[in-house]
């Protein structure tokens, strides 16, 4: 059975995954009448939580896979079983041809693989309801966060943050479930290597949330300290999860030994991902709010320790970085505050900073697919795919 997918594809098939996975062994008779809306009501803002988004990290996978299943089998020492069955035709397969938001390519993969990339997006849910209680953000994507959601009438006002941390929990949980599932398929390799992985980016992103919080504890007045936080709480947050274990996923699904997707994985992903990291934090001072989804300035409004910020306190003189302390020193920053800022950021040479950063990073993701042992027309997919993380503008 054939399928054309795309993101909506891709949105339909996790809204099945997750549907089951709650509601299976869910009996009427195993939870109390009184209690059964509040199940139910978690449950469904799962399914809502999980619905849209740009799902770049399951479509990095794809691609990943893809990019190496084409590749010609590479030579081996007489065991060569499972890797020339990965670079068999599959029958039972996925077409992906998504014109609009990945290229004109079209790929390859069997359903197991697109649960696998399902997987990835899930726990993505997962990473941003917590963060969202942490960071006390009333939105995401354009609805009420999670916690906001799911606060009931006549409760504790903490009781939709009591909902959310628990739908969090059920997400991850839940997201290694269908990863474990979709593995033992034989047409995806290496089934406990890539298990494995998929509980390690689950533990990088708790350890780097873990780092996040403490970041926050570090003096503005020790810029060079704050930055080299900020691009360490990046590999461990960010790009954990968002490119290296899609890319890692992908290429050992498709049969690249686990060492190297290993090794292949970080070398692309880390500075991928630390480059869009950066590229978010820069966009909410140069993006519009129609390119960015939210409104410009907000990570001054919050008061966010961004790297920005310490390339401005680093690049001041010693007047403007006092002002730029005093302001983000103060609870809440005004409409004002918010435009001097932006206009330190310009001035101190901030932004010129970061956009030399994401540069340099780009390229040295580029540089590192060109070392990877697939072919080469391979190699310019997976580096299409990648470029969706950055815009033209800064790469």
């Amino acid at each position: 059975m054939q399928a054309r997918v795309d993101n909506r594809v891709i949105d339909r098939r996790i809204a099945e995954l997750c549907e089951k996975w709650m509601y299976r062994n869910n009996h009427s008779w195993e939870v109390t009448t009184n209690l059964q809306p509040t199940l139910e009501k978690v449950f469904n803002e799962g399914l809502a939580a999980n619905s849209g988004g740009k799902r770049l990290r399951a479509l990095l996978a794809l691609t990943a896979f893809e990019s190496y299943q084409k590749s010609p089998a590479p030579a081996t020492n007489g065991s060569s079983k499972a890797i020339t069955q990965n670079h068999k035709n599959h029958t039972n397969a996925v077409k992906i041809n998504n014109l609009s938001q990945i290229s004109s390519t079209v790929y390859n993969v069997p359903d197991a693989m697109l649960d696998l990339a399902c997987a990835i997006e899930i726990y993505q849910t997962s990473a941003l309801i917590h963060d969202d209680i942490i960071d006390d953000s009333p939105l995401r994507r354009g609805r009420p966060s999670a916690h906001v959601a799911l606060q009931q009438e006549n409760a504790p006002d903490n009781s939709g943050t009591g909902l959310a941390l628990m739908l969090g929990n059920m997400l991850a949980t839940a997201s290694a479930d269908i990863a474990a599932n979709a593995l033992k398929s034989p047409e995806l390799q290496y089934a406990d290597a890539n298990l494995h992985t998929f509980l390690r980016m689950q533990r990088a992103v708790e350890i780097g949330q873990t780092l996040d919080l403490g970041a926050e504890t570090i003096s503005l007045e020790q810029p060079d300290e704050l930055i080299n936080a900020s691009l360490n709480v990046f590999a461990w947050k960010t790009a954990s999860y968002t490119t290296i274990a899609p890319l890692g996923l992908g290429l050992c699904a498709a049969g690249m030994a686990p060492e190297a997707a290993h090794q292949a994985a970080h070398d692309i992903g880390l500075p991928l991902g630390i480059a869009f990291q950066l590229t978010d934090d820069l966009l909410d001072v140069i993006g519009t709010s129609q390119t960015t989804g939210k409104p410009i300035g907000g990570d001054i409004r919050e008061g966010k320790h961004t790297v920005l910020l310490a390339d401005a306190l680093k690049s001041s003189n010693k007047a403007e970085s006092n002002k730029l302390i005093g302001m983000y020193r103060q609870p809440n920053r005004t409409d004002a505050d918010v435009r001097a800022v932006l206009g330190l950021f310009a001035s101190s040479g901030a932004i010129d900073i970061s956009r030399k950063r994401i540069h340099d990073l780009w390229n040295q993701a580029k540089s590192a697919i060109e070392k990877t042992d697939i072919a080469s027309t391979s190699r310019a997919e997976l580096t299409a795919a990648c470029a969706r993380f950055i815009p033209d503008k800064l790469k």
